[in-house]
């Protein structure tokens, strides 16, 4: 299947809030327990300012996909280092797809002297936590049930991608 990055903007507000939204609705992934409205896109788009930021389009320019880039922590010393959010359709999973928007990614973050990249998961996505340390993250770290949706409680686990030169 052919793919392209497109940075973020306002004309895919629509299709990501969708994506985001089902995995709000059907899945741990997304933190949030209710739908969030339409508006809140113009919260990830602040939030990555500055980072790389980018719709996943297949080849009839449709929307399968979102990745994102954002500032860790706000203090200077902590520049090198950005948390990754990333999000395909679920009908697209599976397809090396996620690989694909990951490497390109790492590949924007190292040309903006990124060195590491975080990825904030929780315990109960045993999908992204594979994946994750199939692509070179490593756990770092663990918040021990911090967190709890649909009376569920979870772990916050930190993983940790090195980019090298």
């Amino acid at each position: 299947m052919n793919i392209s990055f497109k940075p973020l903007n306002i004309d895919y507000k629509n299709q990501v809030m969708d994506i985001f939204n089902y995995y709000v609705e059907n899945s741990f992934a997304a933190f949030p327990e209710e739908k969030l409205p339409l508006d809140f896109y113009g919260m990830f788009l602040k939030m990555c300012e500055g980072y790389p930021a980018v719709a996943v389009l297949d080849d009839k320019n449709s929307v399968i996909g979102f990745g994102l880039l954002r500032q860790f922590h706000p203090l200077p010393v902590f520049a090198k280092t950005a948390e990754i959010t990333y999000f395909l359709k679920p009908e697209y999973t599976g397809m090396g797809l996620g690989k694909k928007l990951l490497d390109f990614l790492m590949q924007q973050a190292k040309e903006k002297g990124i060195t590491s990249i975080l990825a904030s998961i929780t315990s109960l996505n045993e999908g992204s936590i594979n994946f994750h340390r199939k692509n070179g993250f490593v756990e770092c770290g663990r918040f021990i049930g911090v967190g709890c949706k649909n009376k569920q409680v979870f772990d916050l686990v930190y993983m940790q991608r090195k980019i090298s030169d």
